[in-house]
């Protein structure tokens, strides 16, 4: 017999430098090439990491009204965010050659005039394989991200397995799971900003559902990670800790929570939390097989007879001038 394929994969819990995408990017890049001695094929980042989750901030916006410094704060993320194609996307992609290991990282991405929460995978060529907008944004993320579209709902085929990746509380749209799962999806990425405890049962649940591995992989950040004058954290803002008392530079905002997960629903590693880590699991990828002996969601439990999922693969639509 062959010996058994094992993949390795690590889930960087890490905070980004938010607001500033150059540091951002040269943390992305040590953090690659650490994952990377360890001899991993498979780097994966938390949602948002270029350039950070705006935590607890809607940008001054209330029903009818906005006001200006938040719109003064947009413009900033705006500046902090990844166009694709761009200069820093040939950072991540030269990142990846150099280190010839696949990097997935949750990115703000711009595109005309809008932010979108996006999950970019780029390959071990340092070719993008994967551009993945978060369909449907959270609470009050709408107002700053828009929608992505059905082109982004695609398991990539790669050397290592087929990849998928849903962003945060997209895990919890069933239709979008099935997607993957009826591309056969084996490494399953949720990228996410959701530290509750539920999370971490929802996570075994996806991995048993769908008997794939899931990396699921949060950022850990503090009131020191966001810039002084941040509004949610200085002293005039209405905004408080849960206590009622002020924020200080230490205080968490985000404790993390990353693991990984076989497919049967069981752990490979234990969530870690309030610190930055990087987390590693070998895949033993005969497990997917093995797993499905007893459930398959898209083969022996998928009853096609009685449903049938249809999933709108094209790009959101688009402005266009002619003349």
């Amino acid at each position: 017999m062959a010996p058994a394929r094992v993949v390795k994969v690590a889930a960087v819990q890490a905070a980004t430098v938010s607001f500033n995408l150059n540091k951002s990017l040269e943390k992305l890049e040590k953090l690659v090439a650490e994952a990377a001695a360890a001899g991993v094929d498979l780097i994966v980042f938390p949602e948002a990491f270029l350039s950070g989750y705006a935590w607890r901030y809607a940008f001054d916006a209330t029903i009818g009204a906005r006001e200006p410094r938040g719109r003064e704060w947009y413009a900033k993320y705006y500046e902090s965010a990844v166009a694709v194609p761009s200069p820093a996307v040939d950072i991540i992609s030269k990142s990846a050659k150099s280190h010839g290991v696949y990097i997935q990282v949750g990115i703000i991405e711009k595109d005309g005039g809008t932010l979108y929460c996006t999950a970019l995978l780029v390959g071990r060529e340092g070719s993008v394989l994967l551009k993945h907008r978060k369909l449907i944004p959270t609470a009050a993320e709408r107002l700053v991200w828009g929608n992505g579209a059905g082109d982004g709902l695609q398991v990539v085929e790669t050397d290592i397995g087929k990849i998928g990746t849903l962003i945060c509380w997209e895990n919890y749209m069933p239709a979008a799971r099935l997607a993957l799962y009826q591309q056969g999806v084996e490494i399953y990425l949720a990228p996410t900003a959701d530290d509750l405890p539920a999370w971490i049962a929802s996570m075994q649940h996806i991995a048993k559902e769908g008997r794939c591995f899931v990396v699921s992989v949060n950022q850990v950040s503090r009131v020191s990670d966001f810039p002084p004058d941040y509004p949610p954290f200085t002293p005039e803002h209405h905004d408080r800790k849960p206590d009622g008392s002020k924020w200080e530079p230490n205080d968490v905002v985000n404790r993390g929570g990353s693991f990984i997960v076989g497919p049967l629903g069981i752990p490979l590693t234990e969530p870690v939390w309030d610190k930055e880590a990087i987390i590693y699991a070998d895949l033993r990828m005969a497990e997917v097989t093995e797993s499905r002996l007893d459930f398959d969601p898209v083969g022996s439990y998928s009853r096609p007879d009685i449903f049938h999922l249809t999933v709108n693969t094209k790009p959101g639509a688009s402005v266009s001038f002619t003349k």
